[in-house]
C-alpha cells in the first residue's frame, strides 16, 4: 500500500511506488478522474498540438457566445 500525508496546502507526494510504475518524471502531469466511489490517478500523455489545431477548426459550431455562457460552470 502507498500512503501519502495531505498538506494544509491540500498538496501531497506521489510515493514512489506511484511513480515508479506510472513512470513519472518531475514535470509530468496527472489526472485524478472520479469513478464508481474511487478516484483513479493517471499519467496524462501529451498531446499532438498540430492535429489539434487541424481539428479544432471543425468545431466551429461550438465556439458561440452561447456556449460559452451555457457551459461557463464547467
Amino acid at each position: 500500500m502507498a500512503v501519502s500525508k495531505l498538506t494544509k496546502k491540500g498538496q501531497a507526494t506521489v510515493p514512489s511506488e506511484v511513480r515508479n510504475f506510472l513512470g513519472l518524471v518531475e514535470g509530468d502531469k496527472i489526472d485524478f478522474e472520479i469513478c464508481n466511489n474511487q478516484v483513479v490517478v493517471r499519467k496524462v500523455t501529451p498531446l499532438d498540438i498540430e492535429y489539434l489545431n487541424a481539428l479544432e477548426s471543425t468545431l466551429e459550431e461550438w465556439n458561440s457566445e452561447e456556449d460559452n455562457e451555457a457551459y461557463n460552470d464547467l
